[in-house]
């Protein structure tokens, strides 16, 4: 299980691909299978194994300019590389490798050619970025994807719908217990993301405003995790912070409207002071301005049993019943008007679809089907290769391909 090198697993706050990689690693083990994690060396993940290139997540150094940071993911691509290979050598290569790591993951473990275990790379972004390269990416019947919700895959080029094996929504781990009540909760409204000009954050801002509801903001800038981190990057006249596409604008339309009361922003939260948060606002925002592909924020919303007021944008309407655990808006003035009406909202249906639709065992279930049809896809490539005479055909995979796609997989069969 590859998660890349950017942040930790779990995230210590904001990281929807990590909370999903963590997830989704603790539920297949939990179900016989073996994983080992590719990660930064300061997760905390529980796996059968663990690799790493960095000491550390290297998130903050995203924003930087492309030849500052176009050597990170391949750094770490060559310790994921380096690890299939001594399986292998070993006599106990692995069954596939499900990466999470974006254009360099498919494209590194692509070249490797029969040399790789068949390869299932998981999109969590919007198509349009990097088109070119889903536009023209061949797996060579090798190398295949899966998209986090319906609405992302149609998006895609034509090339990379016909290597896409199926879309598994997003999960998170359910609470225990029943969500608060309305009265247990605070006047505020919460928003846990990036903050940024995609996630539509000045939005919220003007819609609170005008609403009256107070707005709390959960998130970093630019990589840098609070205002201390955000103050110290920008007086240091050599941080590349300071030209920061997300700085620059969180500055221009974000910052002056921060003033401890009605608009706060609190940086980076994590563990019980991040569920606390979801469990005790009146709703979660997602004002947001691109096309969601996936949306963890939105099904940690509602697994606390916290409406969500968002966009009809993306996966949004895939995730989000309107009227029932949410409010979707097609503009600023609908968004700003839902603030109004969250008193109609049942904070126990939240939680109810939550466990019905995005617990992890129903992320894991689709997860086994996929990797079953992995495995029958390019069971005929493996044979190939040993009449070839490129050696048998792991006794693990061939039983795993022979139950078809259909069925979950289990005993103790290895992913990466």
């Amino acid at each position: 299980m590859d998660a890349g090198p950017w942040l930790a697993v779990p995230p210590r706050g904001y990281g929807g691909l990590e909370t999903v990689v963590a997830t989704l690693t603790t539920e297949l083990r939990r179900r016989g299978h073996d994983v080992v994690l590719a990660t930064v060396g300061d997760s905390e993940q529980d796996a059968d194994g663990r690799v790493s290139a960095y000491p550390e997540g290297q998130f903050a150094r995203l924003a930087a300019p492309y030849p500052e940071v176009v050597g990170t993911a391949h750094a770490h691509a060559q310790v994921v590389v380096e690890e299939i290979a001594r399986h292998a050598a070993a006599g106990r290569p692995f069954d596939l490798v499900h990466t999470h790591l974006e254009v360099v993951g498919p494209a590194v473990l692509g070249a490797l050619g029969d040399a790789a275990p068949p390869v299932l790379h998981t999109l969590h972004w919007d198509l349009h970025r990097n088109a070119d390269f889903y536009a023209v990416f061949d797996g060579h019947g090798r190398v295949f994807f899966a998209g986090v919700s319906d609405s992302q895959i149609a998006r895609g080029p034509a090339r990379l719908r016909r290597q896409t094996l199926g879309s598994v929504p997003l999960s998170v781990p359910i609470p225990d217990g029943a969500p608060a009540a309305p009265e247990e909760r605070t006047d505020s409204v919460l928003v846990l993301s990036r903050l940024c000009e995609t996630k539509g954050i000045d939005v919220a801002v003007r819609a609170c405003r005008a609403a009256g509801v107070p707005l709390v903001l959960a998130g970093p800038v630019g990589g840098q995790p609070d205002r201390a981190a955000l103050e110290a990057a920008l007086a240091d006249p050599a941080s590349p912070v300071r030209g920061y596409p997300d700085v620059r604008w969180f500055l221009e339309h974000v910052d002056p409207h921060l003033d401890g009361h009605a608009v706060r922003w609190i940086g980076s939260v994590a563990g019980s002071r991040k569920a606390e948060l979801l469990r005790r606002s009146r709703a979660v925002l997602f004002p947001i301005r691109w096309e969601e592909p996936g949306g963890t924020a939105v099904c940690e919303a509602l697994a606390a049993g916290t409406p969500v007021v968002a966009m009809a944008r993306g996966c949004l309407p895939s995730l989000v019943q309107h009227e029932v655990t949410g409010f979707l808006a097609e503009d600023e003035a609908e968004f700003t008007a839902a603030l109004g009406r969250l008193a109609e909202l049942d904070p126990a249906a939240c939680a109810a679809a939550a466990r019905h639709r995005f617990s992890p065992g129903v992320m894991a279930r689709g997860y086994e089907r996929l990797y079953a049809e992995l495995l029958t896809r390019t069971a005929g490539r493996a044979r190939h290769a040993v009449a070839d005479g490129a050696g048998p055909v792991p006794t693990a995979r061939r039983e795993l391909t022979e139950r078809g796609p259909q069925r979950p997989l289990d005993g103790r069969e290895s992913t990466r």
